[in-house]
């Protein structure tokens, strides 16, 4: 794909963009081969472009951002370079106001340009909108929840109750500002800043759980790594869960695939059954389907596939 190609993909994407989040050129799925390196996102009235390794044509890339931000109307452009070892973010044209959020499915959620993660994942939506569909009445562990927008969005689908497990007391702080902006009774919503491998006692004094949701780094030096970690959490999810709980099980990394998570639950929780594997955003493309975002379903004593 030439830049040319990349200008047109873009403002494709561009033509029905809303003030919802959208990403609008997604190159880290392996699909545009020649832009791996490069995402791009339409966030109301800002266009931001996230590098992950350094190119010989990265200024070239920006100036064409530059122009298709100022020809689609957009009032800032800011550019973040994650290869740098602090990501730093660069306002090329426009000013980010105070108390910023992104919109999805008219919810909020606050986000900041000066840190290396902005706030949330967009690769996620599909996930937010099972468990919304899924919460009602229900009692809710959101593992690894980071800045709580599983909860947000499960409290908005009227859950009895959500607890927030998350090692980072700043995420958990921001995950409750989340509610606030979003007008939610934070009185349903724990907050627990804990070491999840190391706090199984007071994790299961809330349980059981009739929906968990884990959603872990793939890989977060001196805290979780998949191929090691994962399979501890599934071992504990008969300590916690409800006879019939749903558990949405997610992944990102690129070298484990979904083959990787079943047998996890095959052979250390054989009681939760595989249900179904949820749809990416077609604004996420792959050529390798394996190395995307993994959203896998199981249930406890599962009964019916239909929910």
């Amino acid at each position: 794909m030439n830049m040319e190609k990349l200008e047109l993909l873009i403002c494709e994407n561009l033509k029905d963009k809303t003030e919802e989040f959208k990403r609008v050129f997604h190159g880290r799925g392996n699909f545009y081969e020649a832009y791996t390196f490069l995402t791009v996102d339409s966030i109301d009235k800002i266009l931001f472009a996230c590098f992950f390794q350094e190119n010989e044509e990265e200024q070239k890339i920006i100036n064409l951002l530059k122009n298709i931000a100022k020809n689609n109307n957009f009032e800032t452009f800011v550019v973040q370079k994650r290869y740098l070892s602090k990501a730093p973010s660069e306002i090329v044209f426009g000013r980010l106001e105070e108390n910023l959020f992104a919109l999805e499915n008219s919810l909020k959620y606050s986000i900041d340009f000066s840190k290396k993660n902005i706030g949330i994942f967009p690769d996620m939506k599909k996930g937010r909108e099972f468990i919304k569909s899924i919460s009602k009445g229900k009692n809710v562990l959101n593992l690894f929840s980071y800045t709580c927008a599983f909860s947000i969005a499960s409290l908005a689908g009227e859950a009895k109750q959500i607890v927030n497990v998350d090692m980072s007391k700043g995420a958990l702080s921001i995950g409750r500002a989340n509610h606030h902006l979003n007008n939610q009774d934070t009185k349903k919503v724990k907050f627990l800043p804990y070491n999840i491998l190391k706090s199984w006692s007071r994790i299961k004094k809330d349980a059981p759980y009739d929906i968990i949701i884990i959603d872990p780094p793939s890989f977060q030096k001196g805290s979780f790594a998949a191929t090691l970690d994962y399979k501890k959490i599934v071992k504990r999810l008969d300590q916690l869960a409800s006879l019939e709980c749903i558990v949405l099980s997610c992944l990102n990394a690129p070298e484990l695939d979904t083959n990787f998570m079943k047998d996890l639950f095959k052979e250390n929780a054989p009681e939760f059954k595989f249900v179904k594997r949820l749809e990416n955003l077609n604004t996420f493309p792959t050529n390798k389907e394996e190395k995307t975002l993994k959203n896998l379903v199981f249930k406890r004593d599962l009964v019916k596939n239909n929910f």
